[in-house]
């Protein structure tokens, strides 16, 4: 709420939704006395153990409040003279809490588990306090850090690094005023470790290496820079963003002393200094990488994963970032291993676009374009621009692009859409072109759909991208910390059970809790009123499932006819609402006659189309057959949080009716962002 404009709050408040956000304030309250008690020993701190041990278990959201009722319940009795209503105290329609008797609660082998990402935000949610907690979530649950092959698996594929970083070392060394020596490393490393200092000696090392390889007859095949600008933000992209130090494409107008400005589109390994050698092993480092790595993402469309490197201190640790998280290796000490470091940074400087991270099958010449198989027949596609692309790491990593068929007579527009989806979930192309061969109406026309394959294999993450990179090494600091914390707070609750009556506030919270009489005691319809909506993915199960097992995602392409707009973006009221009963015919339509729910109603996925006269649906990758038996098998599925339905945040099998509410939200955010005519949102300046 505090992120919102003055119109926006006006909005609210004149909405009956209003009324049910006033009720949190009860909430907000009684937690906040809670708080109090603990503070002042006036409540045992034992009757906090079971919420401990739910948070620390990552149990869903109707467990931990549920949880926090209790322990409000036991610890703050309710005024004695009163007796609470279970109705409304004043008119207007209230938020109900969730429904016991709607649709059922499926099976764990019917419902795949959802998690949120830094992309779950949708453009005016993508502001730096909203994305932050989601980027470190996104971080910490799909981390491996120390893993001992991560520059075998990486920076061993350059050809013939070992020869141009041997021969480099030895001129390093055989230097008229020495550079390294094995027994002190570095000649003129800073000693404080002052990041300016360091940004000076890493980027006089760099040219000096290019030079002594020069010198050698080894000449990398494309000029590169060292960006040492860490107070001048980059720009490209959606907030102020900075960078410490990166390898960045030279372009070739550019001038030769690093004058020029950078983008994000041009950084190919993003590079975190700290002066501290401590912060190697610190998730605050990690965390500041992996915000560089997210912007790579975004602003560049093609790539299929980054590489980056920390240094902190002498400590120098090497990163890869892909659609399945982070890994990060085995720090190393640049003084002790100087030919290593020296590979490191030859390598940022020779690897060819494929072993940076971009995808070879869309080709930059002569305009950007790939090719398709299509039947028997083989077709150029030209791609045009790109639309919006998804910004996070871990997760789809979605990105649309339109384009035309090269040679074409009908000359009509398609729209390219690049995924890495799990393995196991059943492939988008299929089901859209089912849609298509049922005559669907009003959801986007099946054109083609394949598994892209790089190097003669397919292009997935475990088999192509990390290749050599065994799944056994490295470690995730954070799930090791949870296993640890939840038995101490297991040990630490079963010993407070047992002498609950010693302690200087125990005998008051229990008299407050245990010794009052039942009617002094909050009803649970008061209870369950306030429930504040989940915030949170609800499975406390999938953290747990995803860690435990091998995941793997897979690129998938899939083309379709027809290109539309945002309905935010209609020249009018009645078009976008034109384009929103669009979406909702198209609806119908799949599950009617493809018996095929959508699953992810959101302002990204129903278009207007460009006359304005009506809309349509696109995006079937959550998409399921009603028929199903089973559900995929896939670890994890995410949505767009702010239009889910709050039974399918709840955990309830997800029905038609969940997106018919989904298409509520949607109608909501548009009303409260929608500025009128063009493209333009009220986005906040914080924006991530």
């Amino acid at each position: 709420m505090a992120q919102l404009s003055d119109s926006q709050l006006a909005t609210i408040s004149d909405h009956p939704i209003g009324d049910a956000l006033n009720s949190f304030r009860t909430t907000f309250n009684d937690l906040a006395l809670l708080y109090a008690g603990l503070s002042s020993n006036e409540t045992n701190f034992t009757y906090t153990a079971q919420l401990l041990r739910d948070v620390v278990a990552e149990k869903d959201d109707p467990t931990i409040w549920a949880t926090v009722y209790d322990l409000i319940r036991q610890t703050q009795p309710a005024p004695a003279s009163t007796t609470l209503p279970t109705v409304p105290s004043r008119p207007g329609p209230e938020t109900p809490p969730k429904s016991t008797t709607s649709t059922p609660i499926a099976p764990p082998s019917q419902q795949t588990p959802t998690v949120f990402h830094s992309g779950s935000g949708v453009y005016t949610s993508e502001t730096r306090d909203n994305i932050d907690p989601m980027l470190k979530a996104e971080v910490e649950r799909n981390l491996i850090i120390d893993h001992p092959e991560v520059f075998d698996a990486f920076w061993g594929r350059v050809a013939q690094l070992p020869d141009i970083a041997t021969a480099v070392l030895d001129m390093c060394k055989g230097a008229d005023e020495p550079m390294y020596s094995e027994d002190t490393g570095w000649v003129d490393w800073p000693p404080s470790c002052k990041e300016n200092e360091v940004l000076r000696f890493l980027r006089r090392h760099v040219d000096q290496f290019l030079a002594f390889a020069d010198e050698r007859g080894f000449r990398p095949s494309e000029r590169r820079r060292c960006v040492a600008k860490p107070n001048q933000p980059l720009a490209g992209s959606v907030a102020i963003r900075k960078l410490d130090i990166g390898i960045a494409r030279r372009t070739p107008d550019e001038p030769y002393d690093d004058s020029a400005p950078c983008n994000w589109s041009q950084i190919l390994i993003p590079g975190e200094l700290k002066s501290n050698p401590v912060k190697d092993n610190h998730n605050d480092t990690w965390l500041d990488i992996a915000r560089y790595a997210r912007e790579v993402f975004a602003a560049q469309d093609t790539r299929r994963f980054v590489l980056g490197f920390t240094l902190c201190g002498s400590n120098m640790r090497l990163w890869e970032f892909d659609r399945l998280g982070c890994v990060g290796s085995t720090s190393f000490n640049i003084h002790t291993d100087g030919h290593k470091f020296v590979s490191v940074i030859l390598g940022c400087l020779w690897m060819n676009d494929e072993e940076l991270g971009f995808d070879p099958t869309i080709v930059e010449d002569d305009g950007r374009w790939l090719e398709i198989q299509r039947g028997d027949k083989l077709e150029r596609i030209f791609l045009e621009e790109v639309i919006k692309p998804q910004r996070s790491i871990a997760g789809r990593g979605t990105t649309c692009r339109k384009g035309r068929v090269d040679n074409d007579e009908s000359n009509e527009q398609l729209v390219i859409k690049d995924s890495w989806e799990y393995e196991e979930r059943p492939e988008e192309g299929l089901l859209l072109q089912e849609a298509t061969a049922a005559r669907v109406t009003n959801v986007a026309q099946y054109y083609h759909h394949e598994t892209v394959r790089v190097g003669d294999a397919v292009d997935d993450v475990v088999g192509n991208i990390r290749k050599t990179l065994s799944g056994t090494g490295g470690r995730n600091p954070f799930e090791r910390r949870r296993i640890k914390l939840y038995d101490a707070l297991t040990s630490a609750a079963a010993s407070g059970d047992s002498s609950q009556g010693s302690g200087r506030g125990g005998s008051r919270g229990r008299a407050r809790s245990r010794g009052q009489s039942a009617s002094r005691k909050r009803s649970s319809s008061h209870v369950d009123g306030s429930m504040p909506p989940p915030k949170r993915p609800c499975s406390d199960s999938a953290g747990n499932e995803e860690s435990s097992r091998r995941r793997n995602r897979v690129h998938r392409r899939v083309i379709i006819k027809g290109v539309g707009k945002s309905l935010y973006e209609a020249s009018s009221l009645k078009a976008m609402l034109t384009g929103l009963l669009g979406g909702l015919k198209g609806h119908e339509s799949l599950l009617e006659k493809a018996k095929i729910l959508h699953r992810d109603i959101s302002i990204g996925n129903v278009l207007l189309n460009d006359a304005e006269d009506d809309g349509f649906l696109i995006d079937v990758d959550l998409a399921i057959k009603t028929d199903r038996e089973e559900a995929s098998g896939a670890p994890s599925k995410t949505g767009t949080k702010v239009f889910m339905a709050i039974g399918a945040l709840y955990g309830e099998d997800h029905s038609f009716m969940h997106d018919l509410e989904s298409f509520f939200w949607l109608l909501f955010w548009i009303c409260t962002h929608w500025n009128g005519a063009g493209p333009d949102l009220s986005i906040s300046e914080t924006s991530a």
